[in-house]
């Protein structure tokens, strides 16, 4: 009797040990070592716009691609827009790096959002996100030195970063998951 009491206990402080060691990622909050509010990007019109203007909400970042089977998601991150208008900013990058999915032109690419999928949320210019010519705000996006949380890379169009309202990582999220999951919109 006794020797099946200890297994149960150390099986009970074994389970509680994994859990702690292994417990969900996205439910740490850790102060990033840059505050991406400094950086900044160029909108699809070329107007300049900083990171710090949209302090105050949380704020999805997405790589897009207008000729991707993820393209549909631009419906998605739309109506995730419109939903939850004023609770999030959500923010498109077009990115030509991933089987040359996105060869348009900035205003191939406005057109082609405007007219398919009625993309009303903020497009960026076409940008690397990912090698040597990463754009600043994926390398912060991407680097644990930076965003204070995880190292991460881009796999693939239409992954999602998501920030809290003061700029801190909360987590990644894969291509094949849907703007309207509750693992990002639990977090608005």
């Amino acid at each position: 009797m006794k020797f099946l009491i200890v297994i149960i206990l150390i099986l009970v402080v074994g389970a509680l040990l994994a859990f702690t060691i292994f417990k969900d990622r996205s439910s740490k909050m850790i102060e990033p070592k840059k505050s991406i509010f400094t950086l900044s990007f160029t909108d699809l019109e070329g107007g300049k716009h900083t990171i710090e203007e949209f302090k105050g909400t949380p704020i999805l970042f997405v790589n897009t691609a207008s000729e991707c089977g993820f393209t549909p998601q631009y419906e998605e991150l739309q109506k995730l827009h419109d939903d939850y208008q004023g609770k999030v900013t959500i923010i498109g990058f077009p990115c030509n790096q991933f089987g040359g999915q996105e060869p348009g032109t900035a205003s191939d690419i406005g057109a082609f959002c405007q007219k398919n999928y009625g993309v009303t949320f903020l497009m960026a210019e076409k940008i690397d996100v990912k090698g040597a010519k990463q754009h600043p705000i994926y390398k912060w996006l991407c680097s644990k030195a930076e965003n204070g949380k995880l190292d991460s890379s881009v796999k693939w169009n239409f992954q999602k970063y998501l920030l809290d309202a003061e700029g801190r990582l909360i987590d990644v999220f894969y291509s094949t998951t849907s703007p309207l999951s509750e693992k990002i919109t639990s977090h608005l």
